[in-house]
């Protein structure tokens, strides 16, 4: 049997992972949208790290419910293929059979993020008595829980993850070096793929690397409030690495403590609400503190 999972903050001493998490309002909101998950699974040898970012607009205004069922519904999802991804390990011949989990996942969660929002909605009509006089065979309008979804699951020999609509991924390597392996290039404005549409897993990219030799990378998401707070991209990519080399300085249970703080200021320049989680591997830490001057 699996250990128990471990908070985002902590570490215990047999854990290969330390996790890190915080999530604030933007300035003038009355309560965050955003939600995220980071959770040390398979006695401490994997890590699930997940974000999702409601629309929170007028048309999805329940979307508050969406970002937390994304996270909920993602993590129960990827703790099972995260042990799974320990079990195989660095063993190749295992490696297809992973992949083409990995690639059904994003069914999964959809499916079962869909089933939690009708379910709601069903009880709680969110268009009133209109919802009673519908066709039978109208769908029900789901805009309202609107979400995006990003995700990632990392052990010490593979990290696979996932993303829908907007938001980062940041891996910082052994080197210092950060990397966005799903960027998507300029940002699109406002508009951004949801699992509030039709069949959204056909619109989430995914990642795949093998970790062949060296130490694991350090794997940082966040919601787009935070990357919209610096005046341009290298901006962001900097506080992405600066929280490592912190990481790697002064502790991840010393970022934890500051975290907060950092993505208050963040979202006064933003406006929007902040996340951010990360999973540091102890080889990671060690190869990133050898390598700077901090």
């Amino acid at each position: 049997m699996n250990g128990p999972s471990t908070p985002a903050g902590t570490q215990r001493a047999t854990d290969s992972w330390a996790l890190l998490s915080a999530t604030v309002k933007g300035v003038g909101k009355k309560y965050s949208q955003d939600s995220c998950g980071a959770l040390s699974v398979a006695e401490g040898r994997a890590a699930v790290l997940t974000v999702a970012d409601g629309h929170g607009s007028a048309a999805h205004f329940r979307s508050d419910f969406g970002s937390r069922w994304a996270v909920e519904e993602f993590t129960a999802c990827a703790e099972g293929f995260a042990r799974e991804a320990v079990r195989v390990g660095a063993d190749a011949t295992g490696w297809n059979g992973l992949r083409a989990e990995a690639r059904r996942l994003p069914q999964q969660v959809a499916h079962r993020w869909r089933e939690r929002a009708l379910l709601h909605d069903c009880n709680s009509p969110a268009h009133g008595a209109r919802r009673l006089t519908a066709p039978a065979d109208e769908p029900p309008d789901l805009a309202v829980y609107g979400s995006t979804l990003i995700g990632a699951v990392v052990t010490q020999t593979m990290l696979f993850c996932w993303q829908l609509g907007d938001g980062d991924i940041v891996l910082v390597d052994a080197e210092g070096t950060p990397h966005t392996p799903l960027s998507t290039g300029p940002d699109m404005g406002d508009e951004t793929d949801s699992l509030c549409e039709p069949e959204p897993w056909r619109k989430m990219r995914s990642h795949w690397q093998p970790f062949t030799g060296g130490a694991p990378p350090v794997v940082l998401l966040s919601t787009d409030g935070l990357s919209k707070s610096f005046a341009d991209h290298q901006g962001f990519l900097d506080f992405a690495t600066g929280v490592t080399e912190r990481a790697a300085g002064q502790g991840v249970p010393a970022v934890q403590a500051q975290l907060a703080d950092w993505l208050e200021r963040a979202a006064k320049y933003s406006g929007d609400d902040t996340t951010f989680v990360g999973a540091f591997a102890a080889t990671a830490l060690a190869e990133t503190e050898r390598g700077t001057a901090w």
